[in-house]
């Protein structure tokens, strides 16, 4: 019987990056990110595979002290706020018992969000993940 070998034609590479060096000192609303990436993924993988679309998630752990620039996804290189129209990034205070960057330092630090529809998200939902990787795969 001859084997089947399907070729990848395309590929959507996922870049997560977020802070928290060890996962127990990650965020609950970082680690809330890298959950529902992992859940959209479960849904959307196996679709994009059988149409030749081969799919990775690089994880980029930064530091604890720049939770100005965690909880950000790159789709194919793209950020999800270049990708999808009506989103935008925005800064709130981190005030979050679990950030790390707060008890280091004992200030205030701004944390990374995402605004769309009106609506701020300290997690980036599942929605704007699906929509994001459909958008980066349309650009090729």
């Amino acid at each position: 019987m001859p084997t089947v070998r399907y070729t990848m034609k395309k590929e959507l590479v996922i870049e997560w990056k977020h802070i928290g060096n060890e996962i127990e000192k990650t965020a609950e609303e970082f680690e809330e990110t890298g959950m529902t990436l992992s859940a959209v993924l479960a849904e959307i993988r196996m679709l994009l595979e059988m149409e030749g679309v081969g799919v990775r998630v690089d994880e980029t752990v930064l530091p604890d002290d720049a939770p100005a620039g965690s909880e950000s996804l790159l789709f194919n290189g793209i950020p999800i706020e270049v990708l999808l129209e009506g989103v935008e990034v925005t800064a709130t205070a981190c005030s979050c018992a679990s950030c790390d960057s707060c008890e280091t330092c004992g200030e205030e630090e701004e944390c990374r969000t995402l605004r769309y529809s009106g609506e701020e998200y300290e997690a980036i939902p599942p929605e704007l993940i699906g929509r994001a990787a459909a958008k980066a795969l349309e650009m090729e």
